[in-house]
């Protein structure tokens, strides 16, 4: 059984709250976006961290962390990348990888906006965490926690923050 503590587009913003946010959990996903290499340093300072490069992030990112990140998480198979889209609206690259094998969790971020949905077609959930950094459109600082048991994704929360 895994604890994961997922976030996305900081643009260079680490929040205070984040270490005790994710304390209890055993990961740290960041779906891309980081803003600089700061951040991931923080993160990994916390938990051990996966993540993808987002299309603001420089070399030092892009050096260190894949557009596309394919793994398993105990039972689960996970896809993540950070401008993927949702069920109906993929972006094309997302589009053909999930029509050969779909993930059973696909992470991604970008649009700023969280997102938990369930893909009926591809039977894979779909999670955007939303934007854990002060730039943006949103008004909210969002996070995510949820637990990995085996085949089992569960006892998923949303951590939220005013901006």
């Amino acid at each position: 059984m895994k604890r994961i503590g997922i976030l996305s587009d900081t643009h260079g913003f680490v929040h205070p709250e984040l270490p005790r946010i994710f304390e209890q959990c055993d990961e740290i996903w960041h779906a891309g976006d980081f803003g600089n290499f700061a951040v991931a340093e923080a993160l990994q300072a916390i938990k051990p961290l996966r993540g993808v490069f987002g299309n603001i992030d420089g070399q030092d990112i892009r050096l260190s962390y894949p557009k596309y990140l394919r793994f398993i998480c105990e039972g689960v198979d996970v896809l993540m990348t950070h401008i993927g889209g949702y069920p109906g609206h993929y972006s094309p690259d997302v589009r053909q990888m999930l029509m050969v094998s779909p993930p059973k969790l696909f992470v991604c971020g970008h649009s700023h906006i969280l997102k938990v949905m369930y893909d009926k077609r591809f039977s894979m959930l779909n999670i955007n965490p939303g934007a854990a950094g002060k730039n943006g459109f949103h008004k909210a600082i969002t996070m995510i926690r949820f637990t990995i048991d085996g085949e089992n994704i569960k006892d998923l929360e949303v951590v939220e923050f005013p901006r």
